[in-house]
């Protein structure tokens, strides 16, 4: 038998799931039941330990904690992948209200409750979640906000880098999937914007692809060495509404004249609405469709 046991911190980082969300879990749906030290510490039995990992994944893939922990581990081992599209005896847009409530520690300069609120979030909602029904609608709330005074543009920059930080440990805590269809995200020279990058890496993370990111403003003839070198499938390149959307079209073809053969090209991003469709490029213009595209 294994009596191997794990401090909260060693949970924590195995799982990615935050001290705060174990000790919640164990005081509403009396699961973790960690033992205790000699000194009152939490201990954590490695079956424990493995059942948090397989929840969390879970909720990575769409479902709820509540529900989750009420399931036996044979129920939970059966459990397909859950989209958005699959729930729907629960609304997922969120109220305007509630984004401005989200945005409030932006405004009163508190990064530490902007990030305990948002953590919170990712617990509950799952990563998938989160990212579709979270950051997504506050990210376009945030660019109305700042276009029309309401918050300030350091405000906005702290906002981006808060989530960007989230985001990053976020994804670091999801599982490598080394043969999983390859996909390279990028941005093109001034295009500076980089969440909505991270965004779709982590839904296709979730999805199952492996994700090669480079982070914003990469030359063409860079991004297109990059695509030979790590010999991915799919090229992804991420438009904001601020990129001057004449010149889309143009970068688009002339990558696409660069790139390895059999390499496909995605474009998305705020920036490619109403643009027409390209021959030889997929436009993706929605976290959903992202999905899509990778099932396709």
């Amino acid at each position: 038998m294994n009596n191997i046991t794990y401090n909260i911190a060693a949970v924590e980082r195995d799982t990615g799931l935050s001290k705060d969300v174990l000790r919640v879990w164990e005081r509403r749906y009396g699961f973790p039941q960690p033992e205790r030290d000699s000194n009152g510490d939490r201990l954590y039995p490695t079956a424990q330990v493995e059942r948090l990992r397989l929840v969390r994944r879970l909720m990575d893939q769409g479902h709820r904690p509540g529900k989750l922990l009420a399931l036996s581990d044979e129920e939970l081992a059966t459990l397909p992948s859950r989209h958005k599209t699959d729930k729907p005896e629960e609304p997922t847009a969120i109220a305007e209200t509630e984004l401005d409530e989200l945005l409030e520690p932006i405004r009163r300069h508190h990064a530490a409750d902007f990030m305990m609120a948002m953590q919170q979030r990712l617990a509950r909602q799952g990563m998938l979640g989160f990212v579709e029904d979270t950051i997504a609608p506050l990210t376009e709330f945030v660019g109305k906000a700042w276009e029309s005074g309401a918050i300030k543009v350091f405000e906005e920059h702290l906002y981006t880098e808060l989530t960007k930080r989230l985001l990053r440990q976020a994804i670091a805590t999801l599982p490598a999937r080394p043969q999983g269809r390859r996909i390279l995200l990028t941005t093109v020279p001034d295009e500076r914007h980089a969440l909505g990058l991270l965004m779709v890496e982590a839904v296709l993370t979730i999805e199952g692809a492996h994700c090669i990111q480079l982070g914003p403003q990469m030359p063409l003839i860079e991004i297109a060495r990059a695509a030979a070198a790590h010999q991915v499938e799919v090229v992804a390149l991420s438009f904001s509404s601020a990129f001057p959307q004449r010149q889309i079209t143009g970068l688009l073809q002339q990558l696409e004249t660069l790139l390895p053969a059999g390499v496909e090209l995605w474009a998305g991003g705020a920036g490619i609405a109403n643009l027409p469709d390209t021959p030889g490029i997929r436009f993706v213009t929605t976290l959903a469709s992202a999905r899509q595209a990778l099932d396709a």
